[in-house]
């Protein structure tokens, strides 16, 4: 699963596709890749709320510490049976959605990798199966849960998010942890659903598809 996503909406559409209410302070990155803001859909006291966290939970080895590095980020959550993730995952008020239009992965030769991008030709809004906490000298985090990739995103990357009907939006988030294993080891979205969109623009370039770049100037 790559690193990078977008999403293509306004806060105020965002919000309303979730049942949530939305800080109006909000803006929408125009993408998100590890360690930087991204917005998080949570459940808290009944209510659904929107709010911006950091993607990525810090992770600092002992060597990376003996080292003076700073922590690096885990912005995805594959082996739920990982002590990273082994007790975050099992209480559902560290569940969250993702919201997302396209996700990205690298396509072509190493050096010159280009953005090809991947969306759900059926739902123009996506949720992605997360986890979010707020994690002591970091502030609120969140990662996202990966699965094995369908046949449209398996030649450029053997994982892809999970992604979760609009049906599925509650249960997630109140859901046993037999649920959340279900849900990650369940068939992936149809690959016929998917369009994929290839770019010229280079992997690390920061640029969106050309494609998207008339919808992100109407927001």
């Amino acid at each position: 699963m790559s690193r990078l996503y977008t999403v293509v909406s306004t806060v105020p559409e965002i919000a309303a596709h979730f049942g949530a209410e939305a800080s109006p302070e909000l803006t929408v990155p125009s993408e998100t890749v590890e360690a930087l803001p991204g917005l998080v859909v949570f459940e808290k006291s009944g209510r659904r709320l929107m709010r911006q966290m950091d993607w990525g939970f810090p992770r600092l080895t002992r060597e990376m510490r003996e080292r003076g590095d700073l922590p690096g980020r885990i912005g995805l959550v594959a082996d739920l049976t990982n002590p990273l993730w082994d007790k975050l995952v099992v209480q559902p008020q560290y569940r969250c959605l993702i919201p997302l239009t396209h996700f990205a992965n690298p396509n072509g030769d190493p050096g010159s990798k280009t953005r090809s991008w991947f969306s759900v030709s059926d739902r123009p809004m996506l949720a992605w199966a997360g986890f979010c906490r707020n994690v002591p000298d970091y502030g609120p985090v969140y990662a996202g849960m990966t699965m094995t990739a369908n046949a449209a995103v398996e030649p450029y990357n053997d994982r892809m998010p999970v992604l979760l009907e609009p049906q599925d939006y509650a249960r997630w988030l109140g859901c046993s942890i037999r649920d959340v294993i279900g849900f990650q080891i369940r068939p992936p979205i149809a690959a016929a659903r998917m369009t994929v969109l290839h770019s010229d623009d280079l992997w690390r370039s920061g640029d969106l598809p050309a494609a998207l770049q008339p919808q992100m100037a109407l927001l």
